[in-house]
C-alpha cells in the first residue's frame, strides 16, 4: 500500500510540514509505503486555462497537458497511491498558492469532451472511494475559528477529490499554531500519527 502525502507549506520545517510527517508515520506503523511531495521543491506551471488535457485523448490515464515542468511526473505518483495526506496552512482564508496550483493542474486526472461543455469533467479512472484521504490544514486562529478559517480550505480541497471518487475519512484544523505550546503540539502529533493507522486501517477494510 501507498500512501502519498502532499505539502502546501513552503516552511518545511513548520507545523504544517510536522503534522504531515507524524500522519505519515503513522501509516508507516501499520506497514504502508509512504512518500511525501513537498511543492516548494517542484516546478509547477500555472495552469493557462487551455482545457486541452481534458478535452483530448479519453484513452489515456492521465491527459496530456502542454506546459513542460514536473507535473506530469507528480501526476504519475499520485495516481499510483492507495491514499493521500493533503497538508496547507491558511493564507487568507484558503489554502496556500502552492496547494492551489497544484489543484488546478490535476486537471489532467479528467476527462469531459468537446461538446459537453457547461458540464462537470469525468474521472479518467474512477477509483470508487476505494483510496482515501487525510486533509490537515493550520492557522493561526484558534480552534474555535475552524468554520471561518478551516471550512474553505477543506471544502477547495475536497472538491476535487469527490468528483475523483476519493473519499475524505478525516479533516483535522490545527489552530493556534503561532503561539501553542510545546506540549499541546505534541497532543496534537499524537492525534496526527492516529490518523495515518486509522487511514491504512480503512483502506484495507474497505478493499476487502
Amino acid at each position: 500500500m501507498i500512501i502519498r502525502g502532499i505539502l502546501g507549506s513552503p516552511r518545511l520545517k513548520g507545523k504544517c510540514s510536522k503534522l504531515l510527517q507524524e500522519v505519515l508515520n503513522g501509516a508507516e506503523s501499520q506497514g504502508a509505503s509512504t512518500t511525501r511531495i513537498d511543492l516548494i521543491k517542484c516546478n509547477i506551471k500555472h495552469c493557462m486555462g487551455c482545457c486541452r488535457c481534458m478535452t483530448t485523448d479519453p484513452e489515456l490515464e492521465i491527459g496530456r497537458c502542454p506546459l513542460k515542468d514536473d507535473m506530469a511526473q507528480l501526476l504519475e505518483l499520485y495516481t499510483k497511491a492507495d491514499g493521500y495526506v493533503l497538508a496547507s496552512p491558511v493564507y487568507d482564508v484558503s489554502i496556500s498558492s502552492l496547494m492551489k496550483k497544484f489543484l488546478e493542474r490535476k486537471l489532467p486526472l479528467f476527462y469531459r469532451p468537446k461538446e459537453a461543455y457547461a458540464t462537470i469533467s469525468a474521472p479518467r479512472t474512477p477509483c470508487a472511494f476505494k483510496k482515501k484521504t487525510v486533509m490537515i490544514v493550520t492557522g493561526n486562529c484558534g480552534d474555535e475559528y475552524r468554520e471561518l478559517m478551516g471550512d474553505p480550505c477543506f471544502e477547495m480541497l475536497e472538491s476535487q477529490l469527490m468528483v475523483e471518487q476519493i473519499e475524505t475519512i478525516e479533516k483535522l484544523y490545527v489552530g493556534g499554531v503561532e503561539n501553542m505550546t510545546e506540549e499541546t503540539f505534541r497532543e496534537k502529533l499524537q492525534y496526527a500519527h492516529h490518523l495515518g493507522e486509522t487511514l491504512v486501517r480503512r483502506i484495507i477494510a474497505e478493499g476487502q
